[in-house]
């Protein structure tokens, strides 16, 4: 199993984000982590199995004190067992990252850090309301190294109003100068509510055409592996060995336990001839309500979603064709307990015939221009007739 904690807080939300996430007071993030801590204790239960991999997001998770970090994991640790984690990430962003708080973060374990790097243009940055500047990126990888991450991450943002293909070009090169294991590359989804989403509904700002933005990912996917990370999921590239074990764990359905504001949590409730199902729990996203839920250990404030055999047929299908090696006909059957051809075989023969698929050594995986329209073709599976 996995283990994900949210931390929320941020110097400034940016104008895409969508995710739960505000500025907060000193008193405010030691109440929190009081709160993470409570919660871990209270679902102990949940962490009967060995934890794999460890993932600390937000928001902005170096924003915390080097104090307040090591007081958070210390008491993780004490209530959970990580010894199996070999994967151990945070995120952070640069402009906020300090090499105090790197020391503690490897002192505590961690050995991946994930950078909000997004462009190395300075406008696009500003478009974006990030808080940062290349330089910054600069300073917080050197630190990084300094401090012993030998497994870095950066994240790029394709399909910004106002980007070029050769302004892309440009932070893939220099995102590419700082020597990373791991870059994903994003292209930017504008969501409904945020300042960015309504400053393009008022066409003050405009999205790069469909085929310019198509360009870029091609771009990306062409320079990342002329350079040694090859592509292993849709939007995530890396060096052999450098793969994030945690997100693969995520589509491959390995359960995990999300603490924090708004964290989700997936936990088996089947697992046999009839097939997997499982239930899924999120917490709530307003802070306060989650504080109350967490003193007063009531699970009524999560929102649940429970998913059936067929829904876990097809989250399997979905999740899998995220990942260049695609979905495993033998993995398949040993979740589900029937083959991907009897649920699914009208589908992949059609999608093979269209040259948006293929199957070798008994895995179906998606083309190249199967990836291109990915979510044209999971449209094709969503009818399940077993």
């Amino acid at each position: 199993m996995e283990l994900y904690i949210h931390i929320p807080f941020c110097v400034r939300k940016c104008e895409y984000c969508s995710f739960v996430s505000f500025p907060a007071s000193e008193a405010q993030k030691e109440e929190y982590i009081t709160a993470l801590l409570r919660e871990a204790e209270n679902r102990s239960a949940e962490f009967a199995e060995p934890v794999s991999s460890v993932y600390i997001g937000g928001g902005t998770p170096s924003l915390l004190s080097p104090e307040q970090f090591t007081r958070l994991l210390r008491g993780l640790r004490e209530r959970i067992c990580l010894d199996a984690a070999t994967e151990f990430t945070v995120e952070a962003n640069p402009g906020t990252l300090t090499d105090v708080f790197l020391d503690a973060a490897v002192s505590m374990g961690v050995n991946r850090l994930s950078l909000g790097m997004q462009s190395a243009d300075e406008a696009l940055l500003q478009r974006l309301g990030r808080i940062h500047t290349f330089r910054d990126v600069e300073e917080s990888v050197a630190e990084a190294r300094w401090a012993g991450i030998r497994n870095l991450n950066l994240d790029l943002m394709f399909g910004i109003p106002g980007q070029t293909a050769d302004s892309w070009k440009r932070t893939l090169d220099a995102a590419l100068s700082l020597k990373p294991e791991h870059i994903s590359a994003y292209g930017l989804i504008p969501e409904e509510g945020t300042p960015l989403f309504r400053r393009l509904e008022e066409k003050e700002l405009e999205l790069p055409d469909v085929e310019d933005e198509r360009g870029m990912y091609s771009l990306a996917i062409r320079t990342l592996a002329e350079n040694g990370l090859e592509q292993y999921e849709i939007s995530n590239f890396a060096r052999k060995g450098y793969e994030c074990l945690h997100n693969i764990g995520y589509w491959t359905q390995v359960p995990y336990v999300g603490l924090g504001v708004a964290a989700a949590s997936m936990r088996i409730t089947q697992r046999n001839e009839k097939g997997l199902a499982c239930v899924r729990r999120t917490n709530p996203e307003d802070f306060s309500v989650y504080l109350r839920a967490v003193g007063e250990n009531d699970n009524r404030y999560a929102a649940v979603e429970t998913v059936d055999s067929a829904g876990s047929r097809f989250e399997t299908v979905m999740l899998g064709l995220r990942m260049n090696r695609g979905v495993s006909g033998e993995r398949f059957r040993a979740l589900h307990s029937v083959s991907l051809e009897a649920c699914y075989g009208p589908q992949l023969r059609a999608m093979r015939s269209r040259g948006l698929m293929e199957e070798a050594e008994g895995r179906w995986f998606l083309t190249a221009r199967g990836m291109d329209i990915q979510n044209s073709v999971l449209l094709e599976f969503m009818d399940d007739p077993s």
